[in-house]
Formats: structure tokens, C-alpha cells, sequence
């Protein structure tokens, strides 16, 4: 079951950054050449929020429940600080997480509000840019060539 969920987690990690990625581009365009925001890019928008969320859910799932590394950190916290490694897992990758989730919908929530195209495109692009170098600073990329072999 943990091999599952690191599976699905591991490779969601490459969705959401391709589209996090086209969306920023999207939106820094659709600014600076003051397009109309259009229904394909609030469903770019949508697409790129809710697979975030769904990344989250299969972390917190992975943190909570069926990582080896974060139970075992649970049962000697401060020993766990100690060790950067475990560190990481238990407190570092999460947290940053997370605060990008946050991030993400806060840009989605306040452009939703903002009736001009040339605000919801620089709003979009401001908070999600900044979410995605959140997430940038704490990806295992290092694990992702573990996955080629």
C-alpha cells in the first residue's frame, strides 16, 4: 500500500508541475499582452489548484499513515530533528508543502474576485509562480531518477 501511494505521488509531482507551469506562462502572457481571461484559463487554473490538492491528500495520507519514515520520527520527535534526512520528511517537505497549497488557493480564491482580465491573469501569476518555487525548494528530485531504473 505505501509503495502505491508513493508511486501515485511521485509521478502526480510531474503533472502538477506541468501544469503549474503552463498556467504561469499562460497567465504572464495573457497579462502583459492584456488578454481576455477565458474559460480555458480558469479551467487551466482549476486543473492546476485541484491536482495540487489531490497531491496534498495523497501526501498527508503517505505522512500520517503509511510512511516508515515519518512513523518512525512520531515515536522520538527530537531525535528525528537530529537527523537532517528524517528532518526533511518529518518537517521541512510538508510544512513547504502545504504553505504552496495555501499559497495556490489564495491566487485562485482572489482571482475569482477580480472582475478585470489584466488583474486575474497578474494575481494568477504572482501567487502560483510563487507556490511553484515553494514546491521547487523541497522536491526530492534526487528520488525521481530512482524511478528510471
Amino acid at each position: 500500500m505505501y509503495e502505491t501511494f508513493l508511486f501515485i505521488h511521485s509521478w502526480l509531482r510531474w503533472i502538477v508541475l506541468v501544469l503549474a507551469v503552463l498556467v504561469i506562462i499562460k497567465s504572464f502572457l495573457g497579462w502583459q499582452l492584456k488578454q481576455k481571461y477565458g474559460r480555458s484559463d480558469n479551467a487551466l487554473s482549476a486543473s492546476f489548484v485541484g491536482s495540487l490538492h489531490l497531491q496534498l491528500l495523497i501526501g498527508l495520507v503517505l505522512y500520517f499513515f503509511l510512511s516508515p519514515i515519518t512513523t518512525n520520527a512520531f515515536q522520538d520527535f527530537g531525535g528525528a530533528m537530529k537527523a537532517a534526512s528524517i528532518r526533511y520528511w518529518a518537517v521541512e517537505h510538508i510544512f513547504v508543502m502545504i504553505l504552496a497549497v495555501i499559497v495556490a488557493q489564495i491566487g485562485r480564491s482572489r482571482s475569482k474576485k477580480v472582475s478585470s482580465s489584466k488583474k486575474k491573469f497578474k494575481t494568477v501569476t504572482v501567487f502560483y509562480l510563487i507556490a511553484l518555487l515553494l514546491m521547487l525548494s523541497r522536491i526530492p528530485f534526487h528520488e525521481a531518477g530512482r524511478m528510471f531504473r
